[in-house]
């Protein structure tokens, strides 16, 4: 019941609602950013990330420094802090905090199916899996030929078991169905786990709902552009979109029948919240939709931390720490590369 949460929550979940909301202090400032954005190469970045809770962790670093070694270790970070937090969680605030790995667990399936259909090392794909996303059985993915190996041989014992009912066919894996899958098992994802959360009522609903929305309305609007010109048909267009989402069900309806970016801005801009979104970009461009929309996501995953006693603090910072590891991935890449004008182009401020 909203608004009672106060009496009981801190019996277990108060320490740990503690030890976020101090990481979340953590988190680098603007002024970090314009720091990091000054510096000439990546040892002025470490040197710079040494002042930071990143310090420990990049100090041993040997010279040269790549890229993959920062981002590397600041994702170490986040799995630290994720581990710390998930071994001392009670129910339901465990299942809650594994079901933010769930996507990470789809993106290393697909990661290593891909890699295998276009033979490459296993071994070499299995470096590139996001850490948060491991599963006992990941490596041996690289045998299935289609879905129903897949499931058969792996995935049924995964949490993402569930997902792959609607996507079992006996189709060879190509570049398409995979593209396919990956959709389909986050539309399942996406849909279990706002049930879960409208489940857990209160506080943790509320901002749950809005936040998970949120990003089913982005994948609607992302599947859209990346099928125009693609053999997908509108009705498989329609079945990726998760049922739920201010743009369900008629903003769907749109969406399925567009034919370029325009006609998607067009459907788009009835919907106040995102219509601020397209005002950002000009006509016919769609590289700066993503930034447009992380931005958008910043400004509501910190607003989660607004209020207590509720569990969307976790999925808040889990969501902010990444948006801060492509921060310094994007601006490791364009000192390595020289390309010190481009620095700000997808850089999104978080404090």
């Amino acid at each position: 019941m909203y608004g009672f949460e106060a009496l009981t929550f801190n019996i277990h979940g108060g320490y740990l609602e503690a030890i976020v909301r101090g990481h979340r202090s953590g988190l680098l400032t603007a002024a970090d950013y314009n720091n990091l954005c000054q510096c000439e190469t990546l040892e002025d970045i470490k040197m710079h990330l040494s002042a930071t809770e990143y310090g420990p962790y990049l100090q041993n670093e040997p010279s040269p420094l790549h890229t993959t070694t920062i981002v590397e270790k600041c994702t170490l970070k986040l799995v630290d802090e994720y581990k710390h937090m998930l071994c001392q969680a009670t129910e339901p605030l465990s299942t809650f905090l594994e079901y933010i790995t769930y996507g990470h667990m789809i993106d290393n399936v697909v990661l290593i199916v891909t890699g295998t259909l276009h033979e490459r090392d296993v071994n070499e794909l299995l470096e590139k899996c996001h850490p948060l996303g491991m599963f006992d059985s990941i490596a041996s993915l690289a045998v299935a030929q289609n879905m129903r190996e897949l499931y058969r041989l792996v995935l049924v014992d995964t949490p993402l078991a569930p997902y792959f009912s609607e996507c079992i066919t006996s189709e060879d894996l190509d570049d398409m169905n995979i593209e396919i899958m990956r959709n389909t098992l986050y539309k399942a994802y996406l849909e279990d786990f706002y049930k879960f959360c409208k489940k857990l009522g209160g506080a943790t609903a509320e901002i749950m709902s809005d936040l998970l929305a949120f990003e089913a309305d982005r994948r609607a609007v992302n599947i859209t552009i990346n099928s125009i010109g693609t053999e997908l048909t509108r009705d498989d267009r329609r079945k990726l979109y998760s049922n739920f989402g201010l743009l369900y069900p008629y903003g769907h309806e749109e969406l399925a029948v567009c034919e370029d970016i325009d006609q998607v801005r067009a459907a788009m801009e009835k919907y106040p919240p995102y219509q601020s979104i397209f005002a950002k970009i000009s006509y016919g461009e769609s590289q700066m939709l993503d930034k447009a929309f992380y931005e958008e996501e910043v400004k509501r995953l910190c607003l989660a931390f607004e209020q207590q006693f509720h569990f969307a603090v976790f999925f808040a910072y889990v969501r902010l720490r990444e948006q801060e590891i492509r921060n310094l991935m994007w601006i490791s890449e364009c000192v390595a590369q020289n390309q010190k004008s481009r620095v700000h182009d997808s850089v999104v401020f978080i404090f």
